[in-house]
């Protein structure tokens, strides 16, 4: 358990990195995109929100998959290939 919690928090860490990169340049290339229609569409924060939330659950989901079949796999076959 402690190896998918050490592996988790880095992936938690870049994907919080990336969404603090990623949102605000959306809102800017999403405003600037919308700005010529004659209607206008609000942004709202939930729909950001639900994206770094699917992010955080998709990253947290395949980390912990990878971790536990590293930690249970046995280190003999994998040595016996190599």
């Amino acid at each position: 358990m402690q190896v998918v919690k050490l592996l988790s928090k880095e992936f938690v860490i870049l994907v919080m990195v990336g969404l603090v990169v990623a949102v605000p340049a959306s809102i800017y290339g999403m405003n600037l995109w919308l700005e010529p229609f004659p209607i206008q569409v609000p942004l709202h924060w939930w729909v950001f929100g639900l994206a770094g939330v699917g992010a955080m659950i998709i990253a947290l989901v395949t980390v912990g998959y990878q971790a536990v079949r590293a930690a249970s796999a046995d280190p003999i076959s994998s040595l016996r290939y190599e």
